[in-house]
């Protein structure tokens, strides 16, 4: 016998074979068992995730020796032929070739004739939307009010290009992208019948691969088989393929949002110069940053795609990056993506990507600049009520004394090892941290006071985003969870008075060399005039 690839060997037989399209296959098995059955399906979806499997099993089940039945036997004559796909009494039609008036004409003439052995004359048009308007038209009537005996089934990926009418006479079901646990799980089944060692790491990157199609994941797992033999690690799909390594993806989006250039440039290098697909390392960035999104705004809601050591890493960047920040990225990789589609120096798009986005990190947003400005007014600006909140929270703070610290660890060290990490591109922040006396820790509370005089940088700590930030770096540099407090104190002494340095600076000096003011000088690019 010839040899039968995997997509065709393992096609699904019965609606319980249909790997991640229960929604479809428990409504057609209802209609069969309680006998409410339409006289024309449409079958909508990406290519490879089941559409025409799914017409031939209701084919099956319609015209099998024991039917209608929801599990056809497979074994009978009518159920042979029809997955062979040479049944008489089941026509399958490629729109693409047939799609001319005479063609449907032919097929409108033939609907009048019985059945030759099976219940129903079923005919399966698949691609339909590739049928011109005027075909569309000749068939509008014979699909509206067909013969007993005739069903039809259309199957597409395009359905915008399918006209309302056709639409409007047929029972729609769209089939969805298959998840990537269960089309690993589905290799690692036809892994055990073919007696192939297939490492779960080697699936895994084989199911990400296919994006959602089921016969994409099936035919590398051929091309695989074919190049490794019986023996298939993550290696060897990453170097046929040109994909790269889930591991190698997460440490680029990571070095990309903690502002790393050289480091995030140099692993580009490294991956081009191993031969890796420029293109597809882009989607997969996307496709992670996407995930990062989801993950921020509902952290339960990738429990069934993604396995526990990536939902580790995206809970980890997810403390990195604002909400709005990782929308403007993901825009502007997609943006990229589509430039180096027709680009002849694909990987000059994406460093150009990957700096300008680290850059655009960097920079102050308005609404980072009305936040701070709302900070440096007292909190209390018109229309800024979580600012006002966050000053009658510093306020209540001042009441807090000193305690002695509960664990063994040096509070000054600490904030002395975590200003340093606070990047260049958060000058507001660093200034407002540098300004910070560290007065000690009280259980996890850890205690920060500021001079009467710079009460408008502990403002500036004491937004929601920034305290935040600080906690997640305090987390980094201690290994436990603490709650960042801040207090005013009038014994502490300003850090950032000029007057109290030198004695002799007027207030005008005080204010044009105060650190904050400089800094938003060079941010706006601005000057001082007399």
């Amino acid at each position: 016998m010839s040899y039968e690839v995997f997509a065709r060997k393992y096609r699904p037989q019965t609606f319980d074979d249909l790997v991640g399209q229960t929604h479809v296959s428990r409504t057609l098995k209802n209609a069969v068992a309680q006998n409410r059955l339409a006289h024309a399906y449409l079958f909508v979806g990406p290519r490879g995730i089941g559409k025409t499997s799914t017409a031939r099993i209701l084919a099956k089940a319609l015209n099998c020796v024991n039917g209608p039945t929801v599990t056809p036997c497979g074994i009978c004559d009518n159920c042979r032929e029809i997955a062979a796909g040479n049944s008489l009494d089941v026509i399958e039609i490629d729109g693409a070739s047939n799609n001319s008036v005479e063609d449907v004409r032919q097929l409108r003439d033939n609907v009048r004739y019985a059945p030759a052995k099976g219940r129903y004359k079923i005919y399966l048009i698949d691609e339909v939307h590739m049928l011109s308007p005027a075909a569309f038209n000749a068939l509008l009537k014979t699909l509206e009010e067909p013969p007993a005996h005739v069903k039809f089934i259309f199957a597409t990926t395009e359905p915008q290009k399918v006209l309302p009418t056709i639409l409007s006479r047929c029972q729609r079901f769209d089939l969805h992208r298959i998840p990537a646990n269960l089309i690993r799980q589905h290799l690692q089944f036809i892994a055990g019948k073919e007696k192939l060692t297939l490492e779960p790491a080697a699936a895994h990157a084989i199911a990400r691969g296919a994006e959602g199609g089921l016969r994409d994941a099936e035919s590398m797992l051929d091309q695989l088989v074919a190049f490794c033999g019986e023996t298939i690690s993550e290696a060897d799909v990453l170097n046929i393929f040109g994909f790269t390594g889930e591991q190698t993806v997460i440490d680029l989006t990571g070095r990309i949002l903690r502002g790393e250039t050289p480091g995030a440039l140099e692993l580009l290098y490294e991956q081009c110069e191993s031969g890796k697909d420029m293109m597809r390392l882009m989607s997969d960035l996307i496709v992670y940053l996407r995930d990062l999104l989801v993950f921020k705004a509902k952290p339960d809601a990738l429990n069934e795609d993604v396995d526990p050591d990536l939902q580790k890493s995206l809970a980890a960047h997810a403390q990195l990056i604002m909400t709005d920040r990782l929308l403007e990225l993901i825009d502007q990789f997609s943006a990229a993506e589509g430039r180096m589609k027709w680009a002849p120096n694909k990987k000059l798009h994406f460093e150009v990507s990957i700096i300008k986005a680290i850059q655009s990190l960097g920079q102050a947003t308005l609404d980072e600049v009305i936040e701070n400005l709302s900070a440096l007014r007292g909190g209390k600006t018109v229309g800024q009520k979580g600012h006002a909140k966050t000053a009658r929270v510093a306020e209540q703070s001042s009441q807090y004394n000193a305690p002695e610290p509960t664990v063994d660890l040096d509070p000054a060290q600490v904030w002395e090892q975590l200003s340093a990490k606070i990047p260049p591109q958060k000058a507001f922040l660093r200034t407002s941290a540098a300004a910070a006396h560290v007065l000690g820790i009280e259980g996890r509370n850890f205690l920060l006071g500021f001079s009467p005089d710079e009460k408008a940088m502990m403002e500036i700590l004491g937004t929601q985003a920034n305290r935040k930030f600080l906690e997640t770096l305090l987390h980094e540099t201690t290994g436990k969870d603490w709650t960042v407090k801040l207090s005013v104190k009038a014994e502490l002494p300003s850090r950032h008075s000029a007057s109290s340095q030198t004695g002799k600076s007027s207030r005008a000096d005080d204010f044009k060399d105060d650190p904050l003011i400089q800094e938003a000088l060079e941010m706006f690019k601005g000057e001082i005039r007399s």
